[in-house]
């Protein structure tokens, strides 16, 4: 994942491996480069920049797309380093009175739960009920989230199933949806959820942030986010001038 941002004189290639039956099932590292000479400035562990860009546009996502009066109860489906991830993101934008996880591994999400003070449960249709906001953040390849289980109006974001032949909404979820996301050819070309369901990418996040598109009423708003290289570029500079800057003062 090649990436070069002008404006943050950011140039920087991603390098990713996905074995989906293993633990963990991915592994990437980024190399950030000097963009007016071209030499390697730094070798980064992608692993925990993934975690934090990835949750971080959620998050934008999340502020630009509900409102606070509508953000009471937190789902999260899945029990991983996203899940915490987009926990910990979640948390600076809006602020839940409830929080609750279902993971198919059900000591996962215990483990979660210990660690969140969320609340685990044994039913992922139980978990969503009445929930206001739903994360999805699972390596599944097959629907976790059921559109008969959402109350109307919930925000879905989803940011799993990576791949044109895996999915973690069913029909329902997409049909009954706005879709905005990060990306229209990412999408369309390498989500399983919108590739397999034929469904309508309504716009990019970008465009409801700028302005130019507004959002109809009374239906669920779905994020897909596929991820973008600008994210590992941009957070990846970030880091590497901090530690510049922290490590001068030692």
């Amino acid at each position: 994942m090649p990436c070069f941002s002008k404006n943050e004189e950011a140039l920087t290639v991603k390098l990713v491996s996905l074995f989906p039956e293993k633990r963990p099932a991915l592994h990437s590292v980024i190399v950030l480069f000097n963009s007016t000479t071209g030499a390697i400035e730094s070798l980064m562990d992608g692993g925990v920049i993934t975690l934090m860009r990835t949750a971080a546009a959620s998050a934008v996502a999340l502020k630009h797309l509900t409102t606070p009066e509508n953000c009471k109860i937190l789902c999260i489906i899945g029990a991983g380093g996203q899940a915490l991830s987009h926990f910990n993101a979640f948390k600076h934008v809006r602020n839940f009175t409830e929080v609750r996880v279902w993971n198919r591994t059900a000591a996962n999400a215990h483990k979660f739960a210990k660690e969140t003070g969320a609340i685990p449960y044994d039913s992922a249709e139980e978990a969503v009920k009445n929930a206001d906001v739903v994360v999805t953040a699972t390596g599944s390849k097959t629907p976790v989230l059921c559109g008969d289980w959402l109350k109307p109006g919930a925000f879905i974001c989803s940011i799993g199933a990576p791949m044109e032949t895996a999915r973690e909404l069913d029909d329902a979820v997409m049909h009954q949806s706005t879709i905005i996301a990060d990306s229209y050819d990412g999408a369309q070309q390498e989500s399983g959820d919108i590739i397999l369901s034929k469904a309508k990418i309504t716009a990019e996040i970008g465009e409801v942030i700028s302005g130019k598109v507004t959002l109809p009423p009374n239906k669920f708003v779905l994020f897909k986010s596929l991820g973008l290289a600008v994210y590992d570029a941009v957070t990846a500079k970030h880091v590497y001038t901090k530690y510049k800057s922290t490590s001068a003062r030692l």
